[in-house]
């Protein structure tokens, strides 16, 4: 392992532990509640100084106040004397996408508070055993609190707090709680739906392909509220899936949106951490919708817009709340009305009549007056998925396993 200064330049394929983690713990969340190989992780660390991210509001605190560790007072934290947050990433910083703008979080806090905190992260770290290996080496560098980003990381993650309950850890994309374990995600299936808008209106044939990462909850509702964007504005859009089994692989994503493409589609979207899927699309002349941040440059004829995550405000907000000693246990699900989801700009072949009802509909969501997954919604065979004046829970949202009317290919992977 290579200690760093600043961001890698490495990159990855994901193990598949996430999906097999993923679909095992959100089975049995709904039965109680009705990111290859890889190569190994690298550390950098920082020191900080003034930002500017507010922070956004975070969800009802719902365990006991963090143990002793974290209750010294900010006072105590000082340039001779620094608190020091982690992140665990399963990817680099230079992947265009998930990790990217995770990395934009941790810069965020690193420069929220001056000397007083110091941050460092491990990049590269795989979803697995490992894992347990790197929080160990973050807890002996000194670490008070450590986020990791993927949520193959989960069950050390839970291992870990039970270890050093003095330690504070927040979980990416998870469901599990404990005094001193938080979990925080985001709607992102909210900004996908209003992507699925832009998709389905600048596709001339209806036919619109999904480049997919792994067949996990996660991912599954994102397609679903894609799909059911697209057809809000072409109800006999189709969106054809191809899956990929990995979070960046750009060979991989690349040969999977070569398929699509010879499938017919003209508009391609994807959930991939890199903007390969976009370099596909711009070579052949098609549309795309991104995803994790804003990859406009990858392919600027083709990009029409993509959703994206704001993790700084989180990120500065949790680290001030573990200096001041208030730090609780969450569950915390940002959206588009806190600003933790963030639609990215329009490209310019989006019309305006087109951002006009997708700014409509991001609107509607914002007021809490339309959620994608209120009823009626019928899966694939035609059978109800969602009754007429339902609308899915957050829990079982995270457990969702099958596909909405209008996608092509199987849940399963």
């Amino acid at each position: 392992m290579t200690d760093k200064q600043g961001g890698g330049a490495l990159f990855r394929t994901k193990d598949i532990v996430r999906s097999s983690i993923a679909l095992g713990l959100v089975t049995a969340l709904a039965a109680a509640c009705g990111s290859g190989a890889t190569p190994a992780p690298s550390v950098s660390a920082a020191s900080a100084a003034p930002a500017s991210a507010a922070p956004a509001s975070a969800a009802p605190a719902s365990a006991a106040p963090a143990s002793a560790g974290a209750s010294t007072a900010a006072s105590q934290w000082t340039t001779s004397h620094p608190f020091k947050a982690a992140f665990i990433y399963v990817g680099a910083p230079s992947d265009a996408g998930w990790t990217h703008a995770h990395e934009l979080g941790r810069l965020a806090v690193q420069n929220a508070f001056g000397g007083r905190v110091e941050t460092m992260y491990k990049e590269n770290v795989p979803e697995g055993p490992q894992a347990s290996q790197v929080i160990t080496q973050l807890v002996n560098q000194g670490a008070n609190i450590i986020f990791s980003t993927s949520f193959g990381y989960q069950p050390s993650m839970v291992a870990a707090a039970k270890q050093y309950p003095n330690v504070l850890f927040e979980q990416a994309t998870g469901t599990a709680l404990a005094p001193n374990l938080a979990e925080y995600f985001g709607a992102g299936e909210d900004g996908d739906y209003l992507s699925g808008m832009a998709a389905g209106a600048a596709s001339a044939t209806g036919k619109i392909g999904f480049v997919a990462p792994y067949p996990i909850p996660e991912v599954i509702r994102e397609i679903d509220a894609y799909t059911m964007g697209a057809r809000a504005m072409n109800p006999n859009a189709t969106v054809r899936v191809v899956w990929t089994n990995t979070w960046f692989n750009p060979a991989t994503e690349r040969q999977a949106a070569e398929s699509l493409v010879a499938a017919g589609v003209d508009v391609l979207g994807d959930g991939q951490d890199s903007p390969t899927t976009g370099q596909v699309a711009e070579a052949a002349g098609l549309k795309w919708t991104g995803y994790d941040s804003n990859q406009e440059s990858f392919a600027p004829n083709a990009w029409l817009t993509a959703t994206t995550y704001n993790w700084g405000p989180y990120y500065v907000k949790e680290v001030t709340d573990a200096m001041n000693g208030t730090w609780k246990s969450h569950f915390y699900y940002g959206g588009l009305g806190d600003g933790f989801v963030v639609m990215a700009p329009f490209g310019k072949s989006v019309s305006p009549a087109t951002q006009a009802a997708i700014i409509a509909k991001e609107n509607a969501i914002k007021a809490g007056t339309f959620d994608p997954f209120t009823g009626p919604i019928l899966k694939q065979d035609g059978s109800v998925g969602v009754p007429a004046g339902t609308t899915l829970t957050v829990m079982q949202k995270y457990a969702l396993n099958w596909f909405v009317q209008g996608v092509i290919g199987s849940p399963k992977g």
